[in-house]
């Protein structure tokens, strides 16, 4: 993978700080944008700025743009029909109106399972439906020693009054990349739905829905180079049964009751542009495209190359942490078990918090987290939420082995 031609490709690659080059190893909580993204974007305000459904030429395109982007979504996550695909705010806001909508089919004693390897997001609506619905809410467990979930506790905690599954398809906090088609079969066998955070799995490999046999996924576009957007799917059959809150003026139909409001034209505008960022690597990759290949099978291709070339900065960063004995691993760092990890990791270093690491880290031009990044309750299972939570160093595809070895340098000053 030619990295320099990427990183071509994100305009704000080329920051500075402290006076040496960025480097953005903080991309867990948002990534940088690709330059189509930010075309589309300039390209809605200058020429297509208006509300939608109206009978005039920029309304006309502007609901053009945001029907190609639905389509795009769809071909991105492996749907057929892009009318399952809504827009909003972010994962969070989208989750919280499903999970509120959802809470009118539940009944008292009703249950909903999650895990304790999940991002807030995917905890606390379902904890506001035990409170508004009498549902009760199951924890599966995690394996602390690699921070993986564990099934056997999974299959534990099924049983007939349960409702929904919710699972992250990779964990924002240790990169744990989560079985979801064995979760989705485990929740089916006692007829529960199966609700998907795939947030933090989405810059790093192909999602195919129809692979996962989950029943609704979200996730956000600016975690996967592109603006403050977020996309909810779920099956037809499952959204339609939804009692949603919406305007009296939208229909009930999908994916209109689900997109409460005016949307964020120029955002959608620019989420296209991030998934034609993904439709160009190939070619810009010099990889060999079948003639005529369409959208989905250049997302997947690029998708492919960009989760292999992930596992080889993976191995060099555990590489890196394995020769400072004062650094401290969360997580799977097995070099044969790359298939089960995005390059996310969070560390701690003797002798030191995790904010006096992140500032020192700042310091050399180098961003990283730390606290529980909304991981909250896998820090606390952890024991690490009262010590101020733990560092977070977070690679995506335009991160390079140069990038690693400064920091590297960085973890070797801290002893």
């Amino acid at each position: 993978m030619n990295i320099q031609l990427i990183r071509e490709q994100f305009p704000s690659l080329s920051l500075r700080s402290s006076d040496r080059p960025t480097v953005f190893f903080d991309n867990a909580a948002g990534t940088q944008v690709a330059r189509q993204c930010i075309d589309r974007l300039n390209q809605y305000f200058l020429y297509f700025n208006a509300n939608s459904g109206g009978v005039f030429e920029t309304s006309r395109c502007s609901d053009e743009i945001i029907e190609t982007c639905r389509q795009r979504v769809a071909d991105f996550i492996g749907v057929k029909d892009p009318k399952e695909v809504a827009f909003g705010p972010n994962m969070t806001t989208l989750t919280q109106a499903f999970a509120r909508a959802f809470g009118r089919l539940c009944h008292p004693g009703d249950e909903i399972i999650t895990t304790s390897l999940e991002h807030e997001a995917n905890i606390s609506p379902w904890l506001g439906l035990a409170k508004e619905r009498g549902v009760k809410v199951r924890f599966v467990d995690i394996n602390l020693d690699d921070m993986t979930i564990n099934l056997d506790s999974l299959q534990k905690q099924l049983s007939t009054r349960t409702r929904l599954v919710a699972v992250g398809y990779a964990s924002n906090a240790f990169g744990t990349v989560n079985p979801i088609e064995k979760v989705a079969k485990l929740a089916h066998s006692v007829g529960a739905l199966c609700f998907v955070d795939a947030v933090h799995y989405s810059p790093h490999g192909l999602i195919d829905v129809t692979e996962l046999g989950c029943d609704v996924l979200v996730y956000s576009v600016y975690k996967a180079f592109g603006p403050h957007v977020g996309v909810i799917w779920g099956r037809r059959k499952t959204m339609e049964a939804l009692d949603t809150f919406h305007l009296r003026t939208v229909k009930n139909i999908i994916p209109d009751k689900f997109e409460v409001g005016t949307q964020n034209h120029e955002g959608i505008a620019g989420a296209l542009g991030s998934l034609e960022y993904f439709e160009s690597l190939p070619s810009l990759l010099g990889q060999e495209v079948v003639e005529n290949a369409t959208c989905a099978e250049r997302l997947r291709l690029a998708m492919t190359s960009i989760r292999e070339y992930e596992k080889t900065i993976s191995k060099k960063l555990l590489e890196v942490f394995a020769k400072h004995s004062h650094v401290k691993v969360y997580g799977i760092t097995n070099p044969a078990r790359l298939n089960e990890r995005v390059p996310t990791f969070a560390i701690n270093v003797n002798n030191h918090s995790a904010k006096e690491v992140a500032t020192k880290l700042a310091t050399l031009g180098i961003n990283v987290w730390s606290g529980n990044y909304y991981a909250l309750e896998p820090m606390t299972r952890l024991g690490l939420e009262e010590k101020g939570g733990a560092v977070r160093i977070s690679l995506v595809h335009y991160n390079t082995f140069e990038e690693i070895d400064l920091l590297d340098q960085a973890l070797g000053s801290l002893k």
